[in-house]
This record gives structure tokens, sequence and C-alpha cells, in this order.
């Protein structure tokens, strides 16, 4: 099982009619399925999860790595495939690539075609390197702002305001900044149904990244992944042609669930840590 408490592997005990007239003829005792829900739980041996979000695990991959998957597959897709929709030769800048949404994406845009750049430490340039970056930019020495230009998409990931901005501006005309740590859209308020006085505050907070976006002819677009079996699927044909490969830290056992949070908050994690139940 995962870290995170929104995605995990597990044996399946019981399943929905549809899903296993689906997979008639591929079923044993040993199979597995791999999912990204939206209910919180996953810190627990058993949880109940629409089908829908299902999709069979990897066959290459092992409990632990195939955990590794969902939130940052997912996300990658998202962002690249469903809102982007990256094409061949188109430049693509994703920032921490050696964290686990990165080492994800930058596998991913390479498979698309893309150009990459990415921004990481010293220590793990070779890391992002091996894993298909084109332009590798060490985020203590150097300023992505001076060395980027033109770029199609920015997948973005980096808190601090400055940041925003600064990606914002190396963006070419018509490109797209999607952001995985906000702030929130209204666009983003409307698909997932919020109340209208939710709506406000979120134009409120996203107003100051929208007219800049506007001003530069660039757009703006806020991502949090929703659970998506169908698209786990193709992720899944990836993994098994060996186009995507996990990239995994640390596995730890679940009695050291705690250590494993504090350790995922250093933020000095390569990849994905994993909680391994039993």
């Amino acid at each position: 099982m995962s870290w995170k408490n929104d995605k995990c592997i597990k044996k399946t005990l019981q399943l929905g009619r549809f899903f296993i007239a689906a997979h008639a003829g591929q079923w044993d005792s040993s199979h597995l399925i791999i999912f990204s829900g939206s209910a919180i739980g996953t810190f627990a041996e058993y949880i109940a999860v629409n089908q829908s979000d299902l999709a069979l695990k990897p066959r290459n991959l092992s409990m632990e790595e195939a955990s590794s998957i969902p939130l940052v597959g997912l996300t990658a897709w998202q962002a690249l495939v469903e809102i982007a929709n990256v094409k061949r030769g188109q430049k693509v800048f994703i920032q921490a690539g050696s964290g686990g949404v990165g080492t994800f994406a930058i596998q991913l845009a390479k498979h698309l075609g893309a150009y990459v750049a990415t921004t990481t430490s010293a220590k793990n340039m070779d890391l992002v390197k091996g894993l298909g970056a084109d332009l590798v930019i060490d985020y203590n020495t150097q300023e992505f702002s001076k060395l980027l230009k033109d770029y199609d998409v920015v997948l973005h990931s980096n808190r601090e305001k400055a940041v925003l901005e600064e990606s914002l501006g190396i963006l070419k005309t018509g490109g797209q900044l999607i952001s995985l740590v906000g702030p929130p859209t209204p666009e983003f308020a409307e698909e997932i149904g919020l109340p209208w006085y939710l709506k406000i505050v979120t134009k409120l907070l996203s107003s100051s990244a929208r007219r800049k976006a506007k001003k530069l002819n660039v757009s703006f677009k806020f991502l949090f992944m929703r659970a998506e079996g169908n698209q786990l699927g193709l992720i899944k044909q990836l993994v098994e042609q060996g186009i995507i490969k996990p990239v995994i830290d640390k596995v730890f056992p679940f009695e050291q669930t705690n250590q494993a949070l504090s350790y995922v908050e250093t933020g000095r994690s390569r990849g994905k840590v994993v909680i391994k139940v039993r």
C-alpha cells in the first residue's frame, strides 16, 4: 500500500458483476487489482471502492511497485494527456523531477514525444537524466526562468508565488500551466460541484494567477487528480511494455507509518514512499 491515503493495491475478495464479466477467463486466485479512489482510508487492510476506479495490476510489478503507481500516474496522465494533450516536438517543463509525480511525468512526456526540462538537486541529476529528461536544472544554483523560454506546457508543483509567476513567464503564447498545488480555480469548483460561496472563494484565490496568465496570453489550470479506472488500464499497458517504470525510494512496514509520513514531509524522497501492510 502506498503512503498516500487515496490509493492502494490489494487482493480482491469480491468484485462487482460488471468487472467479473469484463474480465472473464482472466481471473485466478492470485489476481490483483490496482486502484485510486476518491475516498480516504487506505491505511487499513480493507476498503470499499467503486469498481469503475479499478484496473488490473501490471503483471511485471511487485505489490510494492504497483502501489506506487495510481496517484502519480493518474496525475501525470490527466495533466499531460487529458488537459495539455502533449504532442511530439512540444516542450514541457516538469518541476521537481525527482519527486513522485515528476519521475512518472518525465517518462510519460518522453513517451509522448516531448522535449523535457526539469528541476532537481545536484544529487538527483543522474536519476532524472536516466528517466529521459533532456535538460536538467539544479534549482540550488540555477534559475529556470533564465534558462527556459517558449515552452508549451508547465507542470507546476511549487507553492511559492514567485515560482508560479516565473513559470507563467516561460510559456509561449497559448501555452498551458497546469498547477498541482493551486490556487484552485472557478472552473475546478464548477467541475466538482462546489457550492456557490466556495466558487466565489476559488475565484478570489486564483484571481492573481488568472490575471497574470491572461496578460501573457497563456492559460492557468488547476488539477486535482480524480480516480479513473480506464486511464489506469492505459497506464498499465505502458508499464507492462517497459515504457514507464516505477521509482521507489523506501518501503516502510505498516508499524512504521508515522516514520514514513515524516520521511515524506522532509521533501527529500526520490520517487515514491510505500507502506507495506503485511
